[in-house]
């Protein structure tokens, strides 16, 4: 069954592994048939720092809107980023800032503990790249960058995230264990 997937790339540069990540993963996405949009966040002009935090409107750039459009295009949400220093780069944290905000991707009411989750129904995959092994990200540091995109942002806004898929270390790895990264992230792909 087709769906309408939206790769967002979180490492700001073009010649990241992240970036043949995502390639790939569009690639198999396109052929299993499942319509496919990309949003390269180095390549979108927005201010990632929400200036007044919740206490003003600040208006979003057209970039912005339409990332707020793909979003709610999507059936189905591919994030591909780095961990670095433990968590998300700045870049996708700000614009996570930016564009998650109340009345689009959550809504509190009055006398509700926690808000109504707007972006329900959607699900997502989360390709994830660091220096570090994996093994010690997870029993080590707990994995923080991954609880916080999984967790308190996708969950929050009612994204369910179905697969997560860590690679590393990427320094020193291999021309052959970055071709077989890259063929984890195909695989995936067509699930």
């Amino acid at each position: 069954m087709s769906k309408r997937v939206l790769v967002i790339l979180g490492h700001p540069g073009t010649n990241s592994f992240c970036s043949a990540l995502a390639d790939s993963y569009i690639a198999a996405a396109k052929d299993a048939s499942h319509e496919v949009r990309i949003m390269r966040l180095g390549a979108l002009r927005f201010d990632p720092v929400l200036r007044e935090g919740y206490q003003e409107v600040q208006a979003l750039e057209p970039d912005l809107l339409h990332a707020q459009a793909n979003i709610l295009w999507a059936e189905h949400l591919v994030l591909v980023y780095p961990i670095w220093w433990g968590g998300i780069p700045a870049l996708l944290k700000g614009f996570f800032d930016r564009i998650l905000l109340p009345g689009f991707a959550f809504q509190y009411r009055k006398g509700k503990a926690f808000p109504d989750k707007l972006l329900k129904g959607r699900s997502a995959h989360l390709l994830v790249t660091m220096d570090t092994p994996p093994w010690y990200y997870r029993w080590v540091y707990r994995m923080p960058g991954l609880h916080q995109i999984r967790k308190t942002t996708l969950a929050f806004c009612g994204i369910k995230p179905t697969a997560t898929l860590t690679f590393g270390p990427i320094l020193n790895a291999t021309p052959h264990q970055r071709d077989a990264w890259l063929l984890e992230a195909r695989k995936l792909a067509t699930r």
